[in-house]
């Protein structure tokens, strides 16, 4: 899932010793003769699902050619940020809330209200929907799902272990001590009650939001201190001492991907991840999986909010911004495109399509409809939008969180280097 994935006509970069240079010579003569480049991070099975919508759209669109790319998130963001700055852009990008401020303030990407009631035909979509798309008061993205933060857990594990599953509500203390007691039982070798999400921004912004805190505050700058950042650590240092997580050389693995991910690997009982990727961890998953809230703070704030899941932008290089945008409509508002995405990048946004897909979906499909609706009880306002230069600041985080988990650095220490490094990105911008 690392590597950069072409449709259809089937190019597997990686791996295949070959310059990229004749490539991206090929890929840019192709936009040139009137088709349009796709390009969006996920598994296979989101793959699967938008080159089949993308087929249709073809069909139905004699004349407009799409190629497609899909690639690991890491990777995408590294391969996008080359392409823009190299002018080799694809016409339409997959984009997410933490980038849409940073790609639309360097007018890396264009907007999009020109195009409403036109190709464009998404005001149904609701004031809320368009706005969290929205930068300056101008329509950025167009919006392919609303989904949440989650906690994904494996019941029959914990059950195994004689240890009760955590549920929504559940404290990050109780959580704790659930994961030492699934460690003292021992019933799997080499199994943990948890993934280390110490190094996951989206747990972390969770755990700060319920301390009254967040990422960042509306002016663009830090919106925690170092001794918030000390106490994530260690919170993380407690659970990783009894064997509640996975050790950092297991964690290590996980690069970003469903595929990687240590429930799917079969190393945890539990792991954090956004409530559109439950259908791809349940199919790759041996056992039955549930949705569950984040572990709450006592007396703590919310520490859920719902977002756009991704949305998808046009480029401001784009050679045929109206087959670009005739398709992002096609795939998030026309029955026949997001029925064939179903609720894989998260609840349409559409009433029509939530709808229709409610009949469609199956069991897993049901338990993600319902927790959107469950999470509302546990979640707040959207918080401030990142900020330029906020792209690295999640790669930091991980990196950070490794040198504790390594023990090449103390929870303290690590607090005074996030604090520090994270904020000096943002005042680089």
């Amino acid at each position: 899932m690392n590597n950069m994935h072409l449709k259809r006509r089937h190019l597997l970069v990686a791996g295949l010793g070959v310059s990229l240079t004749p490539l991206l010579g090929k890929i840019s003569a192709f936009a040139q003769d009137g088709g349009i480049r796709m390009v969006w991070w996920g598994s296979e099975e989101r793959a699967r699902r938008t080159n089949e919508a993308v087929d249709l759209f073809e069909q139905k669109n004699g004349g407009s050619s799409v190629e497609t790319e899909f690639m690991g998130w890491d990777d995408y963001w590294t391969r996008l940020a080359t392409q823009v700055a190299g002018g080799n852009a694809p016409d339409l990008i997959q984009m997410d809330y933490r980038y849409l401020f940073e790609y639309a303030g360097r007018g890396a990407i264009v907007p999009l209200d020109d195009f409403m009631g036109k190709e464009l035909k998404i005001a149904d979509f609701g004031a809320a929907n368009l706005a969290s798309c929205s930068v300056g008061g101008k329509l950025f993205g167009v919006n392919l799902g609303v989904n949440s933060f989650a906690t994904l857990i494996d019941k029959a594990a914990w059950a195994e272990a004689g240890v009760e599953a955590p549920t929504s509500g559940t404290t990050w203390q109780q959580f704790a001590e659930k994961c030492a007691a699934f460690a003292k039982a021992g019933k799997r070798k080499n199994f943990y009650a948890t993934a280390d999400s110490s190094g996951q921004e989206n747990t972390f912004e969770a755990w700060l939001l319920q301390r009254g805190k967040s990422l960042y505050t509306a002016d663009g700058n830090l919106g925690y201190d170092v001794t918030d950042a000390t106490d994530w650590f260690k919170l993380w240092s407690e659970i990783r001492a009894s064997g509640g997580c996975v050790p950092p050389d297991v964690q290590a693995l996980y690069k970003n991907t469903i595929e990687t991910a240590p429930l799917t690997t079969g190393t945890a009982a539990t792991d954090f991840a956004f409530s559109n990727q439950f259908a791809g961890y349940q199919k790759l998953a041996k056992s039955t999986l549930d949705l569950i809230a984040c572990p709450t703070l006592d007396g703590g704030k919310p520490g859920h909010y719902l977002k756009p899941s991704q949305m998808l932008s046009v480029t401001a290089g784009a050679k045929n911004p109206n087959i670009a945008v005739a398709l992002a409509n096609f795939l998030a508002r026309e029955p026949e495109g997001a029925l064939i995405l179903g609720i894989e990048r998260g609840v349409p946004a559409a009433p029509e399509i939530r709808d229709a897909l409610a009949s469609k979906v199956d069991d897993v499909g049901r338990k993600a409809l319902a927790f959107i609706s469950h999470i509302e009880a546990y979640s707040g306002p959207l918080p401030p939008p990142p900020p330029k230069g906020s792209g690295e600041n999640y790669n930091v985080l991980t990196r950070i969180s490794q040198e504790v988990a390594f023990e090449q650095s103390t929870p303290e220490q690590a607090g005074e280097t996030l604090v520090s490094e994270t904020s000096a990105n943002l005042k680089r911008g």
